[in-house]
């Protein structure tokens, strides 16, 4: 499977562009194909996205997700995923990462990804601050109650092939 990364710079902490990031409810306001996102229980969202005539609805779990480093999803009953990767340059610059796949042979799903963290981008350095935050945990698809998390390293892992 292969799969596609973008990375963006953004002039905000680690911090703030983390949690911005966990509040999918917001994520129609910056990308424009997402049309809407439901948030049905803390892994799990359902994605009403749309390109043109084209419209599609997506359910998503979120698998792994460590505080200010990582979310890792999965659209379930499919074989795309990906994650997003945080890491603070300096106390007032992050470098956001995003990883999704399979890519597809027109490069519509680069195009995507490029503008939607660029539109990231552009929405939070505005804000200045986060519109709000979940700083859970999640492993294996669950929620890890606070400080149970696991010791070992969940670096991303994203496969690249």
């Amino acid at each position: 499977m292969s799969t596609i990364e973008e990375t963006v710079e953004i002039a905000v902490p680690v911090r703030t562009a983390y949690n911005q990031w966990t509040q999918f409810k917001v994520f129609p306001r910056f990308v424009s194909a997402v049309k809407g996102v439901e948030q049905i229980k803390p892994t799990l969202t359902r994605w009403d996205v749309g390109f043109g005539p084209a419209h599609r609805e997506w359910l998503v779990e979120i698998v792994e997700q460590r505080p200010d480093a990582y979310v890792r999803w999965q659209v379930l009953g499919t074989r795309r995923g990906g994650e997003v990767s945080f890491r603070s340059l300096s106390p007032d610059r992050t470098s956001v990462t995003a990883g999704v796949g399979p890519a597809d042979a027109l490069g519509v799903t680069r195009r995507v990804l490029r503008s939607g963290l660029g539109d990231f981008k552009e929405f939070i350095e505005g804000l200045g601050e986060e519109s709000g935050a979940w700083r859970g945990a999640v492993h294996n698809g669950h929620v890890v109650p606070a400080g149970s998390e696991p010791l070992t390293c969940h670096g991303p892992h994203w496969p690249h092939g």
